[in-house]
């Protein structure tokens, strides 16, 4: 079966290169810090990343308890009602979890977490969609995830997909959101630095609902933003200290692999991987500005795997991640690896 045009697209833009990451390798840092993992993926989508490959990346040295999936456009049904399509994924998920909670596979609980999908804009109709997504997971199933990534710049691209400008705004969008609270859901938010007031406006608008910035909210480094970093920088500051007076909402430290950030790690711009001193050099500033802003208990770092694999791999990633927290006090560093998760998602580990 030849690929299809949707998986070539993603093949390009999350791809990763086993051979690139091999020429690299180091010794865990503080292999006893426990981590909740709040953000990898499970897809077969032109390259396969299921549980086989996930429990390889986190068998690499460090201490992972736990972790969430989030939606990814896998696993989706082919029959039936497409709205009710993206509850194929939350199934497929579920099935793994369980495989992870029978302690077969280590002591890992994966997916302890599931974040889907669902069509906000369909408003109070999204319940039935909602209320299936909680049948096939119960009480694993912990939120809905939603990409609104757009620019006037055609090129940048941080999704397969296509979304729409002002998605967070539409009211249709905005009837199907308030839904998520009856169900004591959260909003995993996917969008670009200038799409951040949106948010913003959304948390204020809904108070009660639980959302979690991804990748530190999207500072573009790519297209019309290429060259322009200390611009970016100030504007993606600014918009972050207006949303981080909404106290419901909370930050991933992670994503920043990712070709829209402009670091280059991956093998078409480099021929051995970054280390992980490099790696916390690059990706400071971002990360602790959103420490700062938001606190510990509100920021979560992430490994965004396998579509950060591009650039490290899981064992230098949190490397890396473990280098920025360094001079953090122990309660601080206990949030960012795993309580600010367990709190966010309400995980029952």
């Amino acid at each position: 079966m030849q690929p299809q045009p949707e998986q070539d697209r993603r093949r390009s833009l999350f791809g990763f290169d086993p051979e690139f990451l091999a020429r690299h390798d180091e010794a865990v840092l503080d292999p006893e810090l426990p981590i909740i993992d709040p953000h990898h993926h499970l897809w077969d989508h032109g390259y396969r990343y299921l549980f086989d490959e996930f429990l390889d990346d986190i068998g690499s040295g460090h201490n992972i308890r736990a972790s969430v999936f989030v939606q990814c456009d896998a696993m989706y049904r082919a029959d039936g009602d497409p709205d009710f399509a993206p509850v194929g994924e939350t199934e497929f998920v579920n099935g793994v979890a369980a495989m992870s909670a029978s302690g077969g596979y280590g002591p890992a609980r994966i997916c302890a977490g599931i974040v889907g999908y669902a069509d906000l804009q369909l408003g109070e109709r999204v319940d039935a969609v909602l209320e299936a997504h909680v049948r096939a997971a119960a009480s694993r199933f912990r939120g809905i995830r939603g990409r609104s990534v757009w620019d006037r710049d055609p090129s940048i691209k941080g999704s397969a997909k296509d979304f729409p400008p002002g998605l967070l705004l539409d009211s249709k969008f905005r009837e199907g959101y308030r839904r998520l609270a009856e169900y004591g859901l959260s909003f995993d938010s996917w969008l670009f630095h200038p799409q951040i007031p949106e948010l913003a406006d959304l948390a204020s608008k809904f108070p009660g609902t639980t959302i979690i910035l991804d990748h530190v909210g999207g500072p573009l480094a790519i297209g019309q933003y290429a060259g322009k970093s200390d611009e970016v920088f100030a504007l993606w500051r600014r918009n972050l200290e207006e949303l981080a007076r909404r106290e419901n909402v909370f930050v991933k430290l992670g994503g920043l692999a990712m070709h829209l950030f402009g670091f280059n790690l991956d093998s078409g711009h480099r021929d051995t991987p970054a280390p992980s001193e490099t790696l916390a050099e690059l990706w400071r500033p971002y990360m602790e500005t959103c420490i700062e802003l938001f606190g510990a208990r509100r920021c979560m770092f992430e490994s965004n795997f396998p579509v950060d694999k591009r650039g490290a791999s899981y064992r230098v990633l949190w490397n890396a991640l473990k280098r920025i927290a360094a001079g953090a006090s122990a309660d601080e560093k206990a949030a960012l690896f795993s309580d600010s998760a367990r709190r966010a998602y309400q995980l029952k580990i």
